[in-house]
C-alpha cells in the first residue's frame, strides 16, 4: 500500500511507498537499473583497455584518459549533482542523468579514434555525476522510513549483482561483437529506466534547500583535476618541462587554491571545509584516499598485463576478479556488524595491510600464467582486507561527522575515493617504467607490473599504519531495549565507498 505525507513549507505532497507495494517494487527497479549502468561501466572498460589500444594503436597515456577522463568529471560534479537533484527534483535530475549517460554512451560506442573516446567518456562522467547520487536520495525520498532500511539494502544487493556480472557481460560482448558494445548497451538499459522513471517514480525535492548552488566550487574543482591529472599522465612523454605540462599544472595548483577560497567564503559550498577539522573525519578519508588509489592502480593494470603477458581473452582478464567481489558481497556486512562491536580501529589497521599484501602477492602473476595458482590467492587475500576494511571506514566517515552533514560527509568519502584512484591510474604507470608503448612488450609489461604492485602494496600498507595511529574506537553506549542495530554495508562497489550506510539518509538527502 501507499501512503500520502505532506512535505514542510508547503510544498506537493509526495507518495510514500511501502516495500511490498507495487509502486515501490518498480521505483526500485528504477533506481537499480539506472545506477546498474554505472557500476557496468565501472568494471567493464578497464577489460576492454588492451582491445582499445591495439584498435587505435595507442600508448598508455591514452588508456590513462580513457579511464581518468570518466573519472575526472564524476568526482568533480558528484558533489553538486545531489544538490541539483534536492532543488530542482531528484527524479528529473535522475533521468537527465540517464539520457546524458546514454548518450555519451552511444557516443563512446561511435568514437573514430583515442580523442573522441576521451571526450565522450569525459561527457559520460557527467551524466553519472547526475544519475549516481540520484538513485538513493530517490529511494530515501519515496519509501516510508520503516522501509528505507530494507530497500537500500536491496539496492545495495542488486548493484553488487551488476558489478559482478560486469566482467562476465563484458568480456562476452568484447570477445563476441567489440568493445564499443560495452558502451552500445547501456542505451536500450536507459531507454526502459526513462520511461518507466517518467510512469512510476514520484518526484521529490527538499523545500529548505535555498541559496546559489556552488557551480564556482565545481568549476574550480573540475580545473584543479583536469590539470593536476594531464601534468601526471603527460609529463612522462612530453616532460615536466614542457609549456604544456607547465601551463596545467600551474593551472591546477592555482585551480586548487580558488577552489579552497570559494569554499571558505561561499554562503553555501559545494564542499563545508569545517567538516575536515575533526580528526576522526580527516583521518578516515586519509586512509580512503591511500587504500583506493592502491587498489584503482593495480587494478588498471592487472587485466592489462593478463592480456598483453599470458594471452588471457577479455572474458578471462574480467572474470580474474570476479572472486573479490564475491567476497565483499558476502563478508561485508558481517564485517560492519563486527566493527559496530568492537569499534572500527582493530579492522581499519588491519585490513589495509591485507589488502596490501594481496596487491604485492599478485607479482606471482607475472611469473606463470595458472589463474589458480598465480592470480587466485591474491585476489582472495587482497579481497579479505577490503572486506575487512571497508564498511568500518566508510561507517566511521559517517558517523564522524554532525548528523545534519552526513550526506555530505557520504559523498565527500566517495569523491576522496575517486580522487585517489585518478592519481593512482595518472601517476603509478610512470613510477612503474610504462610509458608510450611500452606495455605491448610483454617482458616491459611484466616488470612494470610487479614494481606497480609492490607500490601499491606499500601504499595500502600505509594506510593501515595511519590508521593505527589516528582512528579511536567510539565510547560504547548500550543500546536501548527494541532499537534497531544498526545499517551495515550490505554491498561497497569495487571503484568507491557506498554513498550511503545509514537508512534514509543519501547523497543530496537532508
Amino acid at each position: 500500500m501507499t501512503k500520502k505525507t505532506q512535505r514542510s513549507g508547503g510544498a506537493p505532497a509526495v507518495p510514500a511507498l511501502s516495500y511490498t507495494s507495487g509502486p515501490g517494487r518498480w521505483v526500485l527497479a528504477v533506481t537499480v537499473l539506472g545506477s546498474g549502468i554505472a557500476s557496468l561501466d565501472a568494471t567493464v572498460v578497464n577489460i576492454a583497455l588492451p582491445t582499445i589500444g591495439r584498435a587505435f594503436h595507442t600508448g598508455i597515456a591514452a588508456l590513462q584518459w580513457v579511464m581518468n577522463g570518466y573519472t575526472l568529471t564524476l568526482a568533480a560534479f558528484l558533489l553538486i549533482g545531489g544538490s541539483l537533484g534536492d532543488r530542482f527534483g531528484r527524479r528529473r535530475v535522475y533521468l537527465i542523468g540517464i539520457v546524458w549517460f546514454a548518450l555519451a554512451s552511444a557516443a563512446c560506442g561511435l568514437a573514430p579514434g583515442a580523442g573522441f573516446l576521451i571526450a565522450a567518456r569525459v561527457l559520460q562522467g557527467v551524466g553519472a555525476a547526475l544519475l549516481t547520487p540520484g538513485s538513493l536520495a530517490i529511494l530515501e525520498a519515496s519509501f516510508v522510513p520503516a522501509d528505507r532500511a530494507r530497500a537500500i539494502g536491496a539496492w545495495s544487493g542488486l548493484s553488487g549483482v551488476a558489478v559482478a556480472a560486469g566482467p562476465l557481460v563484458g568480456g562476452y560482448l568484447i570477445s563476441a561483437a567489440s568493445w564499443r558494445w560495452i558502451f552500445y548497451i547501456n542505451v536500450p538499459i536507459a531507454v526502459a529506466v526513462v520511461a518507466l522513471g517518467a510512469r512510476h517514480v514520484p518526484e521529490s525535492r527538499d523545500p529548505g534547500a535555498t541559496g546559489k548552488l556552488d557551480y564556482a566550487g565545481a568549476l574550480a574543482g573540475v580545473v584543479f583535476l583536469t590539470g593536476i591529472t594531464f601534468a601526471f599522465i603527460e609529463a612522462p612523454v612530453l616532460g615536466w618541462t614542457s609549456p604544456a605540462v607547465l601551463t596545467m599544472a600551474v593551472a591546477g595548483v592555482l585551480a586548487l587554491a580558488a577552489f579552497l577560497v570559494r569554499e571558505r567564503r561561499a554562503a553555501t559550498p559545494m564542499l563545508p571545509l569545517p567538516i575536515f577539522a575533526d580528526r576522526q573525519f580527516a583521518a578516515t578519508n586519509a586512509v580512503t584516499f591511500l587504500v583506493y588509489a592502491a587498489l584503482t592502480g593495480a587494478t588498471f593494470l592487472l587485466p592489462v598485463m593478463l592480456q598483453i603477458v599470458w594471452g588471457y581473452s577479455p572474458l578471462a582478464s574480467g572474470l580474474a576478479l570476479l572472486p573479490l567481489t564475491v567476497i565483499m558481497l558476502a563478508l561485508s556486512a558481517r564485517s560492519g556488524q563486527l566493527a559496530t562491536r568492537i569499534g572500527p580501529r582493530l579492522q581499519m589497521s588491519a585490513g589495509p595491510v591485507v589488502v596490501g599484501a594481496g596487491l604485492a602477492l599478485l607479482t606471482l602473476a607475472t611469473y606463470g600464467s595458472g589463474y589458480l595458482l598465480y592470480v587466485l590467492p591474491a585476489v582472495v587475500l587482497f579481497g579479505l582486507g577490503l572486506a575487512i576494511t571497508v564498511a568500518p571506514l566508510t561507517a566511521t566517515a559517517m558517523s564522524a561527522a554532525p548528523a545534519q552533514l552526513s550526506g555530505i560527509a557520504s559523498a565527500v568519502n566517495n569523491d576522496v575515493a575517486r580522487f585517489g584512484g585518478l592519481l593512482a591510474v595518472a601517476v603509478l604507470p610512470a613510477l612503474a617504467g610504462l610509458t608510450g608503448t611500452a606495455y605491448l612488450h610483454a617482458d616491459t609489461l611484466a616488470a612494470g607490473f610487479r614494481t606497480a604492485a609492490l607500490i601499491s602494496g606499500a601504499l595500502c600498507a600505509a594506510g593501515g599504519v595511519l590508521a593505527a595511529f589516528t582512528i579511536t574506537n567510539p565510547p560504547r553506549a548500550p543500546r536501548p531495549a527494541g532499537a534497531p542495530a544498526p545499517a551495515e554495508c550490505i554491498h561497497c562497489g569495487l571503484d568507491a565507498p557506498p554513498l550511503t550506510t545509514s537508512p534514509g539518509q543519501a547523497v543530496g538527502a537532508k
